[in-house]
């Protein structure tokens, strides 16, 4: 809880928060300058020896770096602000103590936010803007609003041999990750993170794997692997879509081994 911040019920208050749910340019700019300073982040991880973040919703522009308008579409308004507060201040703290973490989508997403890296809003937005074709390859499109959307499997490139993920999968390519995003990491310039793995979508290289190169292993991953180790687990009849299981549950039991937890 970020006690610079008002909560109602454990949730940011109203006047925190705009109409799409996104949190407040003043209430964004506290959580930015003054991160988890005045907040109980310390008590919470005082017994934690190392933290995941999960995939979930859409990042409140107004917490980039440089903040932006949200993107406009209804169909993906998707936002929590009291979520953003709390991962915003867990990941900033984790960083500045060298606590191991993993962020998968999202997670990613955050980890390059409190790094000071931009976001793609909306990729079938950029590509349309920058005249390049999108087949989502990031995410299946819905067929209709009712409709199933799965994971929409693709390969990915490590581009730094010595890197975290390269000493995960020991490859140079991961076949069939399992993406499921509509936004994605667009720069991670001026930063201390470097980007380790991409996929060439109509020649565009999105960025599917980032590492904080000042410590000791804070890694964010665009993909799910975590989904195609479920999808053999329960019997699914599209998991040999997937990367295989014994792949997907390599960055876990790397994340478990290195850090002795």
């Amino acid at each position: 809880m970020d006690y610079d911040l008002k909560y109602d019920n454990g949730l940011i208050a109203d006047e925190g928060v705009n109409e799409n749910n996104y949190l407040e340019e003043c209430y964004a700019d506290l959580v930015k300058i003054n991160t988890y300073q005045n907040s109980n982040v310390k008590e919470v991880l005082s017994e934690v020896d190392a933290v995941i973040f999960t995939g979930g919703e859409d990042i409140s522009p107004t917490l980039l770096k440089e903040p932006e308008p949200w993107h406009g579409i209804m169909e993906e308004l998707d936002y929590n602000a009291t979520r953003d507060v709390s991962d915003y201040l867990l990941m900033a703290y984790c960083i500045d103590n060298n606590i191991p973490t993993m962020g998968f989508c999202r997670g990613m997403q955050m980890l390059a936010v409190v790094s000071g890296g931009s976001i793609i809003q909306d990729i079938p937005t950029f590509f349309s803007d920058n005249s390049l074709n999108y087949n989502y390859e990031h995410r299946n499109n819905k067929t209709a609003p009712e409709a199933y959307r799965d994971y929409a499997p693709h390969d990915i490139t490590i581009t730094e041999k010595d890197s975290i993920i390269e000493s995960i999968f020991t490859s140079d390519v991961i076949k069939d990750v399992p993406s499921w995003h509509h936004q994605a990491v667009k720069s991670v310039d001026g930063t201390k993170l470097k980007v380790t793995a991409v996929t060439e979508t109509d020649g565009y290289p999105i960025i599917e794997c980032i590492e904080r190169s000042d410590k000791t292993m804070i890694i964010g991953f665009q993909f799910h692997p975590e989904a195609a180790f479920v999808k053999y687990k329960n019997g699914v009849s599209n998991a040999e879509n997937y990367m295989e299981k014994d792949l997907a549950i390599k960055p876990f039991v790397y994340f478990m081994d290195v850090n002795n937890l």
